[in-house]
């Protein structure tokens, strides 16, 4: 038997409520990453799904359940994900009992860049670099040469390794990365 509470330590429904959601804004905002230059899930997800197709052989499908066990994703999310590749066509995908997806060779040749830019679209680290939406301090401000040194060598990076490479056995780990040498930007 539940014991009851005294009337003034109980809750109403609506006071139970809001103290729910309260919990719920409190855990968001603590699962809640600390910089917003940060990939979406969707585009880490594409990055993970690329290199599991790229590491099959070259005949091999893998239907979406295993996809989703394998990059440790929601299959919900991931079925989006994967529509966006197919779109794109980095990936294709064949219904029925041999059907799943498989990587195309423009897919395996593709860099992490395009794998997040078919995702996230082109990637920016501020407003001040995305054509066509200038910001009015550009030509005085003292960061923007930051800004845009930081958004080519992201770019270098993301854009020098493929797919296939990152899929294959001597792939880098973190422990191995290699070292993009980065040139100043001009002022």
């Amino acid at each position: 038997m539940i014991p009851k509470l005294p009337m003034r330590n109980r809750l109403s429904p609506r006071g139970a409520f809001e103290l729910s959601m309260r919990s719920i804004r409190q855990d968001l905002a603590m699962k809640k990453p600390n910089s917003s230059m940060q990939l979406t899930r969707a585009a880490d997800y594409g990055v993970r799904v690329m290199i599991q197709l790229a590491s099959l052989s070259a005949n091999g499908r893998v239907s979406l359940p295993d996809l989703a066990r394998a990059t440790a994703a929601p299959q919900s999310f991931l079925s989006k994900v994967l529509q966006a590749l197919a779109r794109a066509g980095l990936i294709t995908s064949q219904r029925g009992q041999s059907g799943g997806f498989h990587i195309t060779p423009r897919g395996a040749a593709a860099s992490m860049r395009e794998v997040i830019e078919v995702i996230d679209g082109t990637i920016y680290l501020n407003v001040c670099l995305s054509p066509g939406r200038s910001c009015i301090r550009k030509p005085r401000c003292p960061a923007h040469p930051v800004w845009a040194l930081a958004q080519r060598a992201m770019m270098e990076v993301l854009s020098s390794v493929s797919i296939a490479s990152l899929a294959a056995p001597s792939a880098p780990t973190a422990s191995r990365t290699a070292q993009v040498p980065l040139k100043p930007a001009a002022r």
